[in-house]
């Protein structure tokens, strides 16, 4: 049996509602509202990290049969390290922390005085927050019935909402773009994609995906491979149309008011522009949502892949104490945590995109496999000193790399490392 019809699209809107929480709300209009009318080359670049990435990380992994398959084609070394890394940064490190505070900060401040004690807010906004994501993620073969086909729906026609009443009444036109959206804006937006997390995410969340699919009655490899890499297509279809209309919204925000400070603030702006006080209402169900539906689905992807490396804890254990270490992580503030994302991601994301790349190389022409080690050894060096080189460290003599000046200074190391690697003979056994 095959997944189809009915079912498929489920898993899809699944998929689809694991992917889209915080940054995938707050980036697009964010870059729209700087790129102004440079939007939609900026979007175009966004499009690619975004969202053709992470379909075909999704792909990437389904063919290989799981993240620790893929990235074992480097070492076995690398794969345990790599996926380890991988599932903190989206799971208790940084995603999931994020998915409560800014939720936090678009539902609960707008509603309180201005001398309203935020940090006891956000204390019991987490609690309550991670206690009713836990309670869902304790039963991951259900998230397709509770995800899919009831919150997934909501969250996008809330947004539909959105975008309509700024079609049939825009308050402005786009504005001028900015800064580095002025000259760049396909690479900066491709850059800020890396934000979403999404292409991380896409070689994590086949554990979830796969056992939905199985509990929809689905049985063999090939047809879960098949659903899986279907329902990716969906999804990717779904983030694009939604980006889309979000930086719409971002770009006529703009326009309309003062450059917002980030993308957060542009879909205020527009929903107060558009449904006056009761904009903050649907804005604040809007990122709850969103942020409530991937917390979900990152608790459980994160609690199967550790207890599938560590059974003696048990995967409630396990999402019980991500819940917790999350709960607390969040409660330092979304600046903090966004300050410290943004180098983390650098070294990472690059290692990722290469992993994906390589998967897709002709069977006899990766036989050996030396591109995997000696391009991932060249690829993870120039990015991990670059990542160094962003926070601080005295690495300008990296400033001389090809593309190093708008972020992409990994390229050529890759591109060499995997020639390199191609050249070599092949290993044999």
């Amino acid at each position: 049996m095959s997944l189809r019809g009915k079912d498929l699209l489920l898993v899809g809107l699944t998929l689809f509602s694991m992917f889209f929480g915080a940054g995938n709300l707050i980036f697009p209009p964010g870059i729209a509202a700087q790129a102004g009318s440079h939007t939609w080359p900026a979007m175009a670049g966004l499009a690619v990290s975004a969202v053709g990435l992470p379909v075909l990380g999704v792909v990437a992994v389904a063919r290989s049969g799981g993240l620790d398959a893929l990235a074992g084609r480097v070492h076995p070394a690398f794969a345990r390290a790599f996926t380890v890394a991988a599932y903190l940064a989206i799971g208790p490190c940084l995603a999931i922390p994020r998915t409560a505070t800014t939720s936090f900060e678009m539902a609960v401040p707008p509603f309180l005085g201005a001398d309203a004690p935020l940090a006891g807010a956000r204390l019991a906004w987490s609690l309550v927050f991670f206690a009713a994501a836990l309670a869902l993620a304790l039963r991951p073969e259900k998230l397709t019935d509770r995800l899919g086909k009831v919150l997934c729906p909501i969250l996008v026609g809330l947004i539909l909402v959105t975008f309509a009443a700024c079609v049939i009444d825009p308050p402005a036109g786009y504005g001028l773009p900015q800064g580095a959206y002025a000259g760049h804006p396909a690479v900066r937006g491709f850059l800020e994609g890396y934000q979403t997390m999404d292409t991380i995410a896409a070689l994590a969340f086949g554990i979830v995906i796969a056992v939905n699919i199985r509990a929809r009655g689905v049985d063999g490899t090939r047809a879960v491979v098949s659903g899986t890499v279907r329902s990716g297509v969906i999804a990717g279809a779904m983030l694009l149309a939604v980006y889309a209309m979000l930086a719409h919204i971002g770009a006529i925000s703009a326009g309309a008011m003062p450059a917002p400070s980030d993308g957060a603030q542009a879909l205020a702006n527009a929903a107060g522009l558009l449904f006056g006080p009761m904009g903050n209402i649907l804005l604040a169900a809007i990122f709850f949502l969103a942020c409530f539906n991937v917390c979900v689905g990152l608790i459980s992807s994160c609690g199967a892949f550790f207890h599938s490396i560590c059974p003696k804890l048990s995967y409630r254990g396990w999402a019980f104490l991500f819940a917790v270490v999350s709960a607390v992580i969040s409660n330092a503030g979304l600046a903090q945590i966004m300050a410290f994302s943004a180098p983390v991601l650098g070294a990472i994301y690059p290692m990722a995109i290469l992993l994906i790349a390589l998967s897709f190389l002709p069977p006899a022409l990766a036989q050996g496999r030396r591109a995997y080690p000696v391009g991932m050894l060249f690829t993870g060096t120039a990015s991990v000193l670059l990542a160094l080189r962003d926070v601080g460290a005295p690495l300008a003599i990296l400033d001389a790399l090809p593309l190093a000046g708008v972020g992409l200074g990994w390229i050529l190391p890759a591109a060499a490392g995997v020639g390199l690697g191609l050249a070599l003979p092949a290993r044999k056994g």
